[in-house]
């Protein structure tokens, strides 16, 4: 009989006919198909899918053959699913699929061929084995779950034809055996294949429980294996035969290490312990790992240093470019060492050696260099954010899991008793409940005591007096006094402009180039590399600058392959622009003409030194005075401190009369979204006001830096050397620094100051002399007398 019927297909599950299943639909186009059947006569084809991982399968991914079900019950569920119990009518075969917005078919019959002739017997035969064989698979089938009721009547089953069918429905085959099952529509044959998939799957099980009684009696020999092994040693032990390989091992260990008595006699203790204790113990474990960490800490391996100071200079200006200050302190540590080693009774302790500099100057590396220098081993521990005492002290070992402090850890590393220890970010650590690790650090950074440092977990004083110990930090304010003590600090400003286009035409540029495969088809000019340094990067180091290159590096290396250029292509400063994108920063030229109201300052920030402008106006008011531009509490109260200077001297230096009374000053100091503060923009601010109360212009190519007193002092301040480069590269050639920074200038390189004309001042009468545009009165009458100027309060 021929039907046209809507379809459902079906993932991973065959209904068979004669039987009962529950399907889940919730594909639109299957609940389409169950909705037309409901419409219609409850009547339904479903047909399985060829992959289940299908979700919207057509004719070529079912079967030919389905089930012809009558929709019984539709229950829809939480989730939007239809859960619908359908009753497996007949076999049909699908001859074709129609088009249309659900999936149906054309389909035929298939007649079940009934038994020949003669074979009844034979067949009822087969009908009783199959049932013998489903029960015995029931039995031994964890996965099956089938209560008694439903076996019960599948054993009242006498039609080979439903006894197949609904077999295979119970069975936990896959697809493709239930689909075989569906497809044979000759009664005999369905139940010979039913009866052939059981007999398979009996003998699998009986596979398994062979290999199941192998494994149980390979444990238990296992088992009687470890009973006689224990009675073995039992016997052993009643002997006084009860030395192992194990314990002569370690003895013989402890005797060929050259250890300190203490370690010694501390080794051979822990020994006699372990040869009482059973051999499978926690405590056995606990005392083999500390015996090994003894016998593998260096307590007398020293590596063979190289003490020759032309080398190491040699080696660390091949390293590093300028830091000419830390690596002088290094050959003077060095000379030290090698008059020393020499001499009987020399016992010269090396000292700390502390680091401080912004991030990016070469701080870390400068550790690698000194060790590669020496021929000692390096070792490096990074502690920020530790913040666990026993991270540098150790747990005890009444602890699970307890282990040395990472100091005895990076001795064992580096396997001898001088290795060049860097302590890298000392100035990151923080202290908490767990104790402090800075606290710790006293005793490891103190070379009067550090021969006999005391680890938790070792519980033996252990020698780090030879250990050549470098920390560094980017700021001294977080660290601790007591620990900052014991260190020798060493200052590392950041570089100055031609410094860093000497790191990168030295360094940075070829090690770029090399790693990018551009050797002998890239380079940077000089203008490339300024550019990139005074427009894309504020910052004392080099990190910053190293990545704008492998940036520069990275973009040619792309445009390489789409152009492929001959010889070696040089990147200028427009190249630059095209391949950075638009300049985050500006490079800062000063304004060169004279302007009323208008003075260059100079500041030292942690990138460097920078130029300050500072403006100032006044206008008619009460009185009032105005300092913007984010200043600090210091550089306010230097303002005060000039304008009251200024107000006690005003008929000197011919102001307005009563303009503390009569006028309004604003004094704005430019880049206002930089927060400022310190005292040396004290004479600049003071010199700016006077140019806007008398209307006189101030020189636009001299910058200044110096504190203000009261009394028209010019005072000492810090960070000349950067200062003076900052003023360098503004194009300004005229500076004005106090006269106690004179001997700072043996700091700043000679190219330098060839190009600058410095002037030292000590009083504020001498700024504005080098400083007002001549006009009007072209110079202030002396003071009545050398205590007017010098005494608060005093008139001119």
């Amino acid at each position: 009989m021929d039907w046209e019927l809507p379809v459902i297909a079906l993932r991973n599950q065959v209904v068979l006919p004669r039987t009962l299943e529950n399907v889940d639909v919730g594909r639109p186009k299957s609940k389409r198909a169950l909705e037309e059947a409901q419409s219609a006569d409850n009547r339904v084809l479903l047909v399985v899918q060829r992959e289940a991982r299908i979700d919207d399968p057509g004719a070529s991914d079912l079967y030919d053959v389905g089930t012809l079900c009558v929709v019984k019950q539709v229950i829809r569920l939480p989730d939007d699913t239809l859960q619908v119990l359908v009753e497996g009518r007949e076999r049909v075969k699908i001859d074709a699929y129609l088009e249309g917005p659900s999936l149906r078919a054309e389909v035929t019959t298939l007649e079940e061929t009934a038994e020949e002739e003669g074979t009844n017997g034979d067949l009822a035969s087969l009908v009783e084995q199959t049932k013998s064989a489903f029960q015995e698979y029931a039995q031994q089938n964890k996965n099956l779950r089938l209560d008694s009721f439903h076996l019960e009547n599948l054993r009242g089953l006498k039609e080979a034809g439903p006894l197949a069918d609904v077999i295979a429905k119970y069975a936990t085959w896959d697809v493709a055996d239930k689909q075989s099952v569906l497809e044979e529509a000759a009664v005999p044959q369905r139940l010979e294949l039913v009866y052939g998939f059981l007999s398979r799957d009996l003998e699998r099980f009986d596979t398994e429980k062979q290999l199941s009684a192998r494994v149980k009696q390979q444990m238990d020999a296992n088992q009687r294996e470890y009973f006689l092994r224990e009675q073995m040693k039992a016997i052993q032990k009643e002997l006084g035969n009860d030395e192992t390989d194990e314990i002569e091992a370690l003895k013989t260990r402890i005797e060929e290490k050259d250890l300190p008595e203490a370690a010694k006699d501390r080794a051979l203790k822990e020994v006699d312990r372990l040869e009482k204790m059973p051999n499978g113990s926690p405590e056995a474990t606990v005392v083999r790992t500390y015996l090994d960490t003894i016998l593998d800490l260096p307590w007398s391996e020293m590596d063979e240093e190289t003490l020759d100071v032309s080398h190491t200079a040699e080696v660390l200006d091949a390293d590093h470019y300028a830091l000419e200050e830390p690596k002088e302190r290094i050959l003077e540590f060095l000379a030290v060492r090698q008059l020393a080693k020499n001499a009987e009774d020399a016992q010269y302790k090396a000292p700390i050696l502390c680091l401080v500099g912004p991030p990016g100057v070469g701080k870390t590396s400068l550790g690698a260099s000194i060790a590669r220098s020496m021929g000692r081993a390096f070792v490096r521990m990074s502690l920020g954010g530790v913040r666990d005492e026993a991270e540098i002290r150790g747990h005890r070992r009444t602890y699970i899991g307890s282990m040395p402090g990472r100091i005895l850890q990076g001795m064992k590393t580096a396997g001898t008793i001088n290795p060049v220890f860097l302590l890298d970010e000392i100035d990151k650590m923080t202290a908490d409940f767990r104790g402090d690790p800075s606290s710790a650090l006293l005793e490891v950074l103190d070379p009067e005591q550090n021969d006999t440092f005391a680890d938790h977990y070792l519980e033996i004083p252990y020698d780090l007096s030879k250990v050549m110990f470098i920390t560094t930090a980017n700021s001294l304010s977080t660290i601790p006094r007591p620990l900052l003590d014991r260190m020798e600090v060493i200052q590392i400003p950041g570089y100055t402009l031609h410094e860093k286009l000497e790191i990168a035409t030295r360094y940075r540029v070829p090690r770029q180039v090399r790693d990018h495969g551009l050797t002998d088809k890239l380079d940077l000019t000089q203008d490339a590399l300024r550019r990139i340094v005074t427009e894309y990067t504020r910052e004392a180091g080099v990190r910053n600058l190293d990545r704008l290159i492998a940036k520069v590096a990275r973009k040619s290396a792309r445009r390489y392959l789409d152009e492929a250029w001959d010889g070696t292509r040089d990147v200028d400063d427009a190249m630059v622009r095209d391949l950075l994108g638009v300049p985050p920063y500006r490079d800062e030229r000063a304004e060169t003409e004279p302007h009323v109201g208008l003075t260059h300052g100079l500041a030292w920030t942690s990138v460097g030194g920078v130029t300050l402008d500072i403006e100032a106006v006044s206008v008619p008011g009460k009185g009032k005075v105005a300092l913007t531009g984010q200043l600090g509490e210091v550089m306010k109260e230097s303002a005060h401190a000039a304008i009251a200077y200024l107000r006690n001297h005003a008929s000197e230096y011919h102001l307005p009369e009563g303009f503390h009374e009569t006028r309004d000053l604003h004094v704005h100091v430019l880049e206002g979204a930089t927060p400022k503060d310190g005292p040396s923009a004290g004479i600049a601010i003071a010199t700016a006001v006077v140019s806007a109360l008398t209307g006189r212009a101030v020189r636009g190519d001299v910058a200044m830096t110096g504190e203000i007193t009261l009394r028209g002092r010019v005072l000492a301040i810090g960070g000349v050397k950067e200062k003076l480069l900052a003023a360098h590269q503004a194009g300004i050639q005229d500076v004005l620094l106090p006269e106690d920074n004179r001997a700072n200038l043996e700091d700043v390189p000679e190219a330098v100051l060839q190009d600058l004309n410095v002037t030292f001042v000590s009083t504020f009468r001498e700024v504005l002399e080098v400083m007002l545009v001549p006009g009007g009165e072209t110079a202030f009458p002396p003071p009545a007398s050398e205590d007017a100027v010098e005494r608060p309060g005093a008139s001119a």
